[in-house]
């Protein structure tokens, strides 16, 4: 069984989450679990989704940030299914975990994607902390040209 799982960070990410309930149903998804919540916050729906899977099936997202929020989430998520026996497919990666190459591509693009997280977040950072330059200010008389 396909199961589908949709995200969006808030409340005002309507059309987000219309546009990845029909690319599920879309790609054959028969169950779909959906929440808006942020990544950090505690995920219900993904949980019940994670619950949901049995042998065979096949869990799908849109995007891996929809799913994970770091690699050590992508991999305790992985590591859940692989124990279950449930396969994961990623639809704007082309990805599917059933063969060696799509594990080892999410692996490295889960890896990436942290690191496009990070550095969005360390921007964010910077950007709400003013700094402010003092630079001394020297005065030169005309003898000292």
């Amino acid at each position: 069984m396909l199961i589908g799982y949709a995200r969006t960070s808030t409340l005002e990410q309507n059309a987000g989450l219309e546009a990845q309930r029909e690319s599920l149903k879309g790609n054959g998804c028969e169950r779909l679990f959906e929440e808006q919540v942020s990544s950090t916050a505690f995920r219900g729906a993904l949980r019940d989704a994670l619950s949901f899977c049995r042998e065979g099936d096949t869990l799908v997202v849109t995007k891996l940030d929809r799913l994970a929020r770091s690699v050590k989430h992508l991999g305790e998520i992985i590591e859940e299914l692989e124990v279950k026996r449930v396969e994961l497919r990623i639809l704007d990666l082309g990805l599917d975990t059933s063969n060696a190459t799509g594990k080892l591509m999410l692996n490295v693009l889960g890896s990436v994607a942290q690191f496009e997280r990070e550095l969005m977040l360390e921007r964010q950072r910077i950007l709400q902390c003013p700094v402010v330059f003092q630079f001394p200010i020297h005065v030169l008389d005309h003898d000292s040209w």
